[in-house]
C-alpha cells in the first residue's frame, strides 16, 4: 500500500491520500480521542502521540498535530493508516453524533437566498477547500451575514481568514447581492 502526503496551507495539518476511498461521500471530523470512538481509524490515529485532530474526507485523511514536528510524527501516522486499512476494519463504526449547535439558522423568508448560497458553496467552494484537506459548511444567514464553519486543515489555518474574507465573501457577494459579510462560526 502506497500512501501519498500533501502539505496544506495549515502548517499544523498534513493530508494523507491512501489511494482508496476513505469515506466516499461525506466527511467526519474528530477533535479529540473521545470524539474518535465512532471511528477505528481515528482512534488509531489519536493513539499516535502528538495527533490533536483527524478529518476524514472522501479519499483523504487530514491529521492535525500539536507541538510535535512532522518529520518525527509522519512515519507513525503513515504506519497507523496502513495498519488500519490492512486490518479490514471499517473507517466508521457508526455515524458520529452531531453537536447540538449543528442546526442551521436563517429566516424562512431567506430560503431562496440560502439555497443559492449553499449551491455556490457546494459547487465552487467545497471542492477547492477539499483540495487543501478540509471542508466548509453553511451554519446560518442573518441580516446579510453568512456564517460558515471551517473544518479539517482549514480550521485554525493562518490563511483561513483571508480565504473567508477575500475569496468566499467576494464570490458570494458577486452572485448573491443580499450577502454583505462572511463570518466564521465554530461548531
Amino acid at each position: 500500500m502506497f500512501i501519498q502526503t500533501e502539505t496544506t496551507p495549515n502548517p499544523a495539518s498534513l493530508k494523507f491520500l491512501p489511494g482508496r476511498p476513505v469515506l466516499g461521500d461525506g466527511n467526519a471530523e474528530f477533535r479529540d480521542a473521545t470524539d474518535a470512538e465512532a471511528s477505528p481509524l481515528a482512534t488509531r490515529l489519536f493513539a499516535v502521540p502528538g495527533v490533536t485532530g483527524v478529518f476524514l474526507g472522501g479519499d483523504f485523511i487530514t491529521v492535525t498535530k500539536g507541538e510535535a514536528e512532522w518529520p518525527h510524527l509522519k512515519p507513525a501516522v503513515l504506519g497507523a493508516i496502513m495498519e488500519h486499512f490492512l486490518s479490514g476494519m471499517p473507517v466508521l463504526d457508526r455515524t458520529p453524533e452531531p453537536t447540538a449547535d449543528e442546526d442551521e439558522f436563517f429566516d424562512e423568508a431567506d430560503a431562496d437566498t440560502v439555497a443559492m448560497i449553499k449551491e455556490l458553496l457546494d459547487t465552487r467552494v467545497r471542492p477547492a477547500v477539499a483540495q487543501d484537506g478540509g471542508d466548509i459548511t453553511f451554519r446560518g444567514f442573518q441580516d446579510g451575514v453568512v456564517f460558515l464553519n471551517m473544518r479539517g486543515a482549514c480550521a485554525g489555518c493562518p490563511s483561513s481568514t483571508a480565504t473567508l474574507k477575500h475569496g468566499i465573501e467576494n464570490l458570494l457577494r458577486h452572485f448573491v447581492p443580499e450577502v454583505r459579510e462572511i463570518r466564521e462560526r465554530m461548531a
